[in-house]
């Protein structure tokens, strides 16, 4: 029996806490270079994106200080769990995020990763600006209106 392909893309791993720290001003989709015990220990939800970020070095670009754990079978080097994996991008794409980075106070940062629909793995990077601390508190202020609100109109009904 042939396994079925899903019609969505499934997610490995979601960069929340980069969607309250930081300001999201673009996306962009990339592919990873990954070796093949990354990409069983991807399988199994061995990665953390927390403090990761990417950067612009000779034309290319590369994701920093993304920490996959090492998949349990494979005989690895100590060191390798932090590694800089280069991301798939066309030049346009390339060009493009050099103009933006290169402004002060922007940086590129995965915001999730996630499997697309030919099982190739792919992260969702944002060009981002730091929130100041009153953007903090206004974004949690928000969260905790719209929670109250749910919990008014629920009792309502």
């Amino acid at each position: 029996m042939a396994k079925e392909k899903k019609d969505t893309d499934s997610l490995i791993v979601e960069n929340r806490k980069a969607r309250f720290r930081y300001q999201v001003l673009e996306t962009i989709e990339a592919g990873l270079v990954l070796e093949g015990w990354e990409v069983k220990s991807l399988r199994e939800g061995g990665i953390n994106l927390s403090d990761s970020y990417g950067v612009l070095t000779n034309g290319e670009v590369f994701l920093l200080n993304c920490h996959i754990s090492p998949y349990a079978k494979a005989r690895l080097r100590p060191g390798l769990e932090t590694r800089s994996r280069k991301l798939l991008l066309n030049r346009k794409e390339i060009s493009g995020l050099t103009g933006e980075i290169r402004e002060k106070g922007r940086t590129l940062v995965p915001l999730k990763m996630y499997w697309n629909k030919n099982g190739r793995a792919k992260v969702l990077l944002g060009v981002c600006i730091g929130k100041q601390a009153h953007d903090k508190r206004q974004d949690i202020k928000k969260r905790e209106d719209d929670r109250y609100l749910k919990r008014v109109q629920k009792g309502l009904r």
